[in-house]
C-alpha cells in the first residue's frame, strides 16, 4: 500500500496517463487530434454544443488552443465545422465519419493497452475499477470539479 492518499493516487494517475504518448505517435500530433475529437463526441453526447469554447473547457485549456486543434482536427479531415442553428454567429463542430473511424481505432488501442495492463486482473476487478472510474467522472460533471 502507498503512504499516498486516494486523492493524491488519482491525481498522480491523471499526470501519469497524460504524459504518455499515443501509440506511434511520439510526437503526440495524433493524440492531441484524439483529445479534441473525443472532446466533441463527448460533448455531444451530453447535449451540450461542441462549440470553441465548450471545447475549451472540456478539454481544460483556453479558447486559442482549442480553436488550433478544431483546426487541425478539421483540416484532418476528423472534424466538420456548422454554423449553430441557435446562433449563425457560432460555430459548431462534429465528427466526420472519418473522425468516427479514428476513435474507434483510438478506442481499440486504449482497450488493449487496458488488458495488457490487467491482464492478472480478474474480470470482477475490471469491471469494479471500471465502474468507480464512471462514479467519479459522473460526479465530477455533476459537481462542476
Amino acid at each position: 500500500m502507498t503512504s499516498q492518499g486516494p486523492g493524491q493516487v488519482l491525481f498522480h494517475f491523471v499526470r501519469h496517463w497524460a504524459r504518455r504518448p499515443v501509440a506511434a505517435d511520439a510526437g503526440g500530433d495524433q493524440g492531441r487530434l484524439v483529445l479534441v475529437c473525443e472532446a466533441v463526441q463527448a460533448l455531444s453526447q451530453r447535449g451540450i454544443p461542441a462549440t470553441v469554447n465548450a471545447i475549451a473547457h472540456d478539454i481544460g485549456i483556453d479558447q486559442s488552443g482549442a480553436s488550433r486543434l478544431i483546426k487541425s482536427a478539421t483540416a484532418a479531415g476528423y472534424l466538420a465545422a456548422t454554423a449553430s442553428p441557435a446562433d449563425g454567429r457560432r460555430r459548431e463542430t462534429s465528427l466526420t465519419p472519418e473522425g468516427r473511424s479514428m476513435l474507434d481505432r483510438a478506442h481499440r488501442w486504449q482497450e488493449d493497452i487496458f488488458a495488457q495492463l490487467t491482464t492478472d486482473w480478474s474480470d470482477t476487478k475490471r469491471r469494479d475499477f471500471q465502474q468507480a472510474m464512471t462514479d467519479l467522472m459522473d460526479r465530477s460533471y455533476a459537481t462542476g470539479a
